[in-house]
């Protein structure tokens, strides 16, 4: 008996028990269609995040205002300026350091015509950019000169740009940010939120000195709110970590014992962080939709069984006209292969169009590659083999009188 004609035997048994089959197929489908929309989640997430992580830079540090007391009384992390532009000029010095790029943040209301936007507005120097990884969809960074006399330039943010010009070009056009005019020298590139949530994308950046002495003042001229610093490779972050903690306690007068009075953290390492906790919140899920697999085939695996003892004395038969036991054993094993087979089928159908669903309608977003939902049809083809051969073997190890007796 060739394949052929027991493939067709097998699918005139499944045909002849629709409902069962069906039932049976069931549970295939809801497995296969909860890998495929897990880990597609999964995969959009961590997706997400390594964008995010792209988008920062790389080799990143972000030096902040640490905590400090005065009189007895404690100030939290960040509410007392205790960093200057001397501070980051120092940093940029060291040899594991590429660049550093001081930041004075604040909110202003912008206005061009007609139009007006309420935005961040940060001043910073022109290694910022270099920095941060920024590219410019037109103009340029303002410059050094710039940045000396204090000059009203700003370099726009594309959601910033978007919502003051719309479809016209900002490069080279006058804006005004609290009342005072600036001119606009560049558009940077989107990039979309950072780790935080943050919207890079809607600021506008001047230089430092004009923020300073113009837009958001200081009461404590040469200080900085934070700084962000580059190392000179990912191979040299601890050395650069430690020598920017040692030089800035030298600086600060900080003596031995003494807590610092600002924090250093590693941008690299908390992406990474991150990046990790994606990858295990994608392999969680699609464990947890993997179970649902395992559920459908131990469901084959019982069905098929009913199978075998239903239909006893019919293999009793075929084995008396000359069927051998691998042929009844190929059989049982083609109709749990074909179940699968379908089942996943449509479970990948289905899987696909939940996740489109949750992508338009949850605003998520979703990875479908064509490696997923293989390994997601492979494993439920895997899944009915493996269910499967108990019951065919089962039937194949019947005896024919035996059999032919069965009531």
């Amino acid at each position: 008996m060739n394949l052929f004609i027991i493939l067709g035997e097998a699918q005139r048994a499944l045909r002849l028990n629709r409902l069962r089959t069906s039932l049976t197929m069931l549970g295939m489908i809801i497995g296969v269609a909860a890998v495929v929309l897990m880990m597609s989640i999964g995969q959009g997430a961590q997706s997400k995040i390594n964008e995010s992580i792209e988008s920062m830079g790389s080799n990143l540090f972000i030096v902040v205002p640490g905590a400090t007391s005065s009189g007895g009384l404690s100030f939290g992390s960040g509410s007392i300026k205790t960093l200057t532009v001397g501070d980051s000029e120092a940093i940029a010095e060291l040899p594991s350091v590429t660049a550093t790029a001081p930041i004075i943040s604040g909110t202003a209301q912008l206005n061009y015509g007609t139009k007006n936007w309420s935005t961040g507005v940060t001043g910073t120097t022109p290694d910022y950019f270099s920095v941060g990884g920024w590219s410019f969809d037109s103009g340029t960074l303002f410059t050094a000169a710039d940045l000396r006399s204090a000059a009203r330039v700003a370099v726009l943010g594309s959601i910033t740009a978007s919502s003051l010009f719309g479809d016209e070009e900002a490069v080279g056009k006058i804006i005004r940010i609290t009342n005072r005019p600036f001119l606009v020298v560049g558009v940077l590139t989107a990039k979309g939120q950072s780790l935080s949530g943050r919207d890079q994308d809607d600021n506008v950046f001047i230089p430092l000195t004009t923020s300073e002495r113009q837009i958001t003042g200081n009461q404590f001229p040469g200080s900085i709110r934070y700084m962000t610093v580059q190392g000179a490779s990912p191979e040299l972050m601890d050395e650069a970590e430690t020598e920017i903690i040692q030089l800035l306690r030298q600086r600060h007068r900080i003596r031995d014992g003494m807590e610092n009075d600002f924090t250093v953290r590693n941008l690299t390492a908390i992406a990474d962080v991150a990046s990790g906790a994606a990858k295990i919140m994608a392999i969680v899920l699609g464990a947890i939709a993997s179970i649902s697999l395992l559920v459908g085939g131990i469901g084959i695996m019982n069905i098929m069984l009913v199978s075998v003892t239903e239909r006893t004395r019919e293999i009793g038969i075929r084995m008396a006209i000359g069927a051998n036991r691998r042929a009844i054993l190929t059989q049982f094993l083609l109709e749990a292969l074909m179940i699968c087979t379908f089942g996943g089928l449509i479970g990948v159908i289905l899987g696909i169009t939940g996740a489109w669903a949750v992508s338009e309608f949850a605003d998520m977003h979703i990875v479908i590659t064509l490696g997923m939902v293989g390994l997601a049809f492979a494993f439920a083809s895997a899944i009915g083999i493996f269910f499967g051969f108990y019951p065919a073997r089962k039937a194949a190890l019947l005896k024919p009188v035996e059999a032919l007796r069965y009531e």
